[in-house]
């Protein structure tokens, strides 16, 4: 991953409340069971169970899905950021699967590295978890564009 900067001052006191109360209304996350495990300013991690309903055709975690968890991590890292009139779409990204995602929980990790005043470059970890083992399975490189006054 790339290192990112671990002591941004966030514009929103509230910060933390907007990210959870923002993740409360993607219907998708709910959909797929993830949960909002750690929220810091310019850092987000999803927490997501092992499913077999999510799965592509060899029973592992479908691509689509992976990618679903991590861009959300990337997009909640940078709204962490961004002031409280805001809100935030992805304008692009890039995923690289490096293992087949199978495990029983999946951890979504995304991080500011560049912070900008309406872009914000992140990037993202998915790790699968079986017992006390982790293991990279996804990467992800993101932007992120703040739409003002659509809080």
């Amino acid at each position: 991953m790339i290192e990112s900067k671990t002591n941004f001052i966030p514009q929103n006191p509230d910060f933390e409340d907007n990210v959870r109360t923002s993740f409360s209304q993607q219907s998708v996350m709910n959909l797929i069971g993830a949960e909002l495990t750690k929220v810091l300013p310019g850092e987000v991690e999803i927490l997501m169970p092992f499913r077999n309903d999510l799965t592509q055709q060899n029973g592992f975690l479908h691509a689509g899905i992976v990618t679903t968890i991590v861009d959300s991590a990337c997009g909640y890292a940078a709204f962490s950021l961004m002031p409280a009139d805001s809100s935030v779409l992805s304008i692009e990204f890039k995923v690289n699967l490096l293992s087949p995602a199978k495990g029983e929980m999946f951890l979504a990790r995304g991080k500011v590295v560049k912070p900008g005043r309406t872009i914000n470059f992140c990037s993202g970890e998915v790790f699968s978890i079986i017992g006390d083992e982790q293991k990279l399975v996804a990467t992800m490189s993101a932007t992120m564009i703040m739409l003002k006054d659509r809080s």
